[in-house]
């Protein structure tokens, strides 16, 4: 459902806000907004498709510029902003990751969020430093990849277990040559390409504990819904258990460019 606004009413968000696999993401990025101040923020969102986040943001009071390859997704995304009411706070450029250095300027934008593109491009560093290039100092990208170690026990669960190791020892997670993405990260290579690019992590979470392995018929109903959203927030960033993070099917990192 399109976000809507109504009058003194915080806007509605959508399934963005409540499904289990997308809401512990959507509350970081909500929190990382205000903590940067006030809107209208700028706002870029690399790969940001049809605008499932873009326009959430958006309906905050965001300034959001969607970067995207895909005509078909920029057309959809106009749609989106314009039945959200939000399509004057939307802007869509064609392009990919590569060419973010020729239609964003530099130092200008206060958030970046890049979910679900550092997997494909042919040089992720690259790509990580050219999303610290249109940052403001002191302003906070997003980042949503998917791990490595997930897939490796959704394989061996699935009675796949020679795919499964070979995910466990392929340079780029991937478990086997119809595999069809074309990467995963481990936590820590993640980080130290954040840091190399000149940014600092504030926040690390796993994302999609659970939601990826449990049967959609126990999850039926609110309180099923809610329970399991409970258990994905406590579980991605927990102080005590911090390997469960390590299973998520997704890895979430808040990072910052540095103000010096």
């Amino acid at each position: 459902m399109a976000p809507q606004s109504d009058a003194g009413r915080r806007p509605r968000r959508g399934d963005v806000a409540s499904a289990p696999r997308t809401a512990a993401v959507w509350e970081a990025v909500e929190r990382t907004s205000e903590a940067l101040g006030p809107a209208p923020l700028v706002v870029l969102d690399v790969g940001g498709g049809t605008g499932g986040l873009a326009v959430p943001l958006a309906a905050l009071g965001h300034d959001v510029t969607v970067v995207d390859p895909s005509p078909d997704a920029l057309a959809a995304l106009e749609r989106r902003a314009e039945e959200a009411g939000a399509a004057e706070r939307v802007r869509a450029v064609q392009a990919d990751a590569s060419q973010l250095a020729e239609v964003v300027a530099p130092a200008s934008v206060d958030l970046v969020c890049c979910h679900g593109v550092l997997e494909y491009v042919d040089d992720p560093q690259a790509a990580l430093r050219a999303l610290a290039a249109v940052l403001r100092p002191g302003g906070a990208a997003s980042l949503l990849v998917a791990q490595r170690a997930a897939v490796v026990l959704a394989r061996a669960l699935a009675g796949r277990f020679a795919e499964a190791a070979h995910a466990l020892d392929d340079p780029d997670g991937r478990w086997g040559a119809g595999d069809p993405l074309p990467r995963r990260f481990d936590r820590s290579a993640l980080l130290a390409m954040v840091d190399a690019a000149g940014l600092s992590a504030r926040q690390v979470h796993g994302v999609r504990v659970f939601s990826d392995l449990v049967p959609e018929a126990l999850v039926e109903g609110e309180p099923a819904r809610a329970a399991l959203l409970d258990l994905e927030r406590r579980a991605g960033a927990h102080p005590d258990h911090p390997a469960l993070a390590e299973l998520a099917a997704q890895l979430h990192v808040v990072a910052v460019r540095d103000a010096g």
